[in-house]
């Protein structure tokens, strides 16, 4: 199903012009027009899924070795030494088009830091509530 009214879905399906790096019949994968290092890209789904909740369980599937092929063809065509694969869910985590999207950044030796925390610390106690909090909703 597609989103008449979603930029994302008019990418994906070629109504809008892009730097398309590779496309197949469930995806197209596009230059980031804001990148976060040189050869930033995103793959978008053809079809329109608000999140990951959302997802269809065969485009899911389809997804994370299609985001390593892309990042094994980044390391070997612009000599980055590593990728970071990032998927944004819902505003408080950063998704800001709301069409799921899996962005591919490309990182360089000496390169800016990104996605990357301060750990945090936990008891044994609050990780044992919250462990059970999340178990009972599954």
């Amino acid at each position: 199903m597609k989103d008449t009214n979603c930029i994302f879905c008019k990418i994906a399906n070629g109504e809008i012009p892009s730097s398309t790096i590779y496309e197949d019949e469930d995806f197209r994968v596009i230059l980031d027009l804001g990148p976060a290092s040189r050869g930033h890209a995103l793959i978008l789904p053809k079809d329109h899924y608000q999140d990951v909740c959302a997802l269809d369980e065969t485009v899911a599937a389809k997804a994370l070795p299609l985001a390593a092929k892309i990042g094994a063809a980044m390391k070997e065509a612009l000599g980055c030494s590593g990728f970071n694969v990032v998927q944004n869910n819902g505003k408080s985590a950063g998704q800001t088009v709301f069409h799921f999207h899996i962005h591919v950044i490309p990182r360089y030796d000496g390169g800016p830091e990104m996605v990357s925390w301060k750990p945090g610390e936990a008891t044994a106690e609050e990780l044992a509530e919250t462990a059970e909090l999340i178990k009972n909703k599954l």
